[in-house]
């Protein structure tokens, strides 16, 4: 029993004294991975301030490329206009070398011909100076225009645009004109009112009306085809100028495109609706045009 009593007594102590050192052990341990927790965290904190700096550097470095790509355009413009210029002054120079190698018999072909240079360059600075007014009128009507027509209505039913020499207007279908009909509607006697009154404030210029359509055939009682459709939509829009807003039909054009001359594909319903359009031109009388064109117009 004595025996007994001291192996139990022993095996007690030491199982106490394995507690103790396990306790300890898990202490340490749970000590360290708090430890190891918050450097990882601090890592985390470190990795996401690092992609935020890389992703700025990418910007920084995409902003650089692009003006860098800017800049060499620019240069590549400029070596351009370098080498015009040379080609320019090489021509110059062959000129020159070519006059100085006539015989004082020329003199009077020399003469001759830099009275015509001089006349023509009257000439292009008098065509010069009409494109000038011409734009400036352009750009004003086309102005005059937009303010009229930028009240009551979608800007996808009205479109305005000066393109070389004459100022055009857009029109959708369905702002003018009932479906599958050149009848107006009681908008488009807004619309066209509002164009009237810039129209009769420039008795020197035309309007001329063209109708377009899609390429959906059409044919019934009153209309053969999208060809006859055309016409009648442009005749209609003419016939008002004149009767309800005075035009003069001395200055009035009308004129029918049919599906032709397409601004989209027919193939899409947006397509044709783009297509279904009533374009309004206004352009400079003919006969004034060609009095541009005449040498005796320009100054002496």
């Amino acid at each position: 029993m004595k025996y007994t009593y001291l192996l139990l007594s022993v095996f007690l102590f030491a199982s106490c004294a394995s507690k103790k050192k396990i306790e300890e052990a898990q202490l340490i341990h749970s000590q360290e991975m708090a430890v190891a927790n918050q450097q990882l965290g601090e890592c985390g904190e470190k990795l996401n301030e690092l992609m935020s700096q890389n992703e700025q550097l990418k910007s920084q470095l995409n902003t650089a490329k692009t003006s860098l790509e800017l800049r060499q355009e620019q240069m590549a413009d400029l070596r351009s206009q370098l080498d015009d210029v040379k080609t320019q002054r090489d021509r110059q120079v062959d000129q020159v070398g070519e006059l100085t190698v006539l015989s004082q018999s020329a003199n009077d072909n020399i003469k001759e011909t830099l009275d015509q240079l001089e006349d023509r360059d009257k000439y292009i600075k008098f065509l010069q100076a009409a494109k000038t007014k011409a734009d400036s009128i352009n750009l004003a009507l086309a102005i005059n225009l937009k303010g009229a027509l930028s009240s009551g209505i979608e800007d996808e039913d009205v479109e305005i645009k000066v393109d070389k020499t004459v100022v055009f207007i857009n029109l959708s279908d369905k702002m003018l004109y009932y479906s599958g009909s050149s009848n107006l509607t009681t908008k488009a006697n807004e619309v066209l009112g509002k164009i009237a009154k810039i129209v009769e404030s420039r008795p020197n210029f035309e309007v001329m009306v063209e109708g377009y359509t899609d390429n959906v055939p059409i044919k019934n009682s009153c209309l053969e085809d999208n060809w006859d459709l055309s016409v009648k939509r442009a005749t209609s829009v003419v016939r008002l100028l004149q009767d309800k807003f005075n035009i003069d039909p001395n200055r009035l054009i009308a004129a029918g495109r049919g599906q032709y001359n397409a601004l989209a594909s027919n193939d899409t319903a947006e397509g044709r609706a783009t297509n279904r359009r009533t374009r309004i031109i206004i352009l400079p009388k003919i006969n004034e045009f060609y009095d541009l064109l005449n040498p005796d117009m320009a100054p002496k």
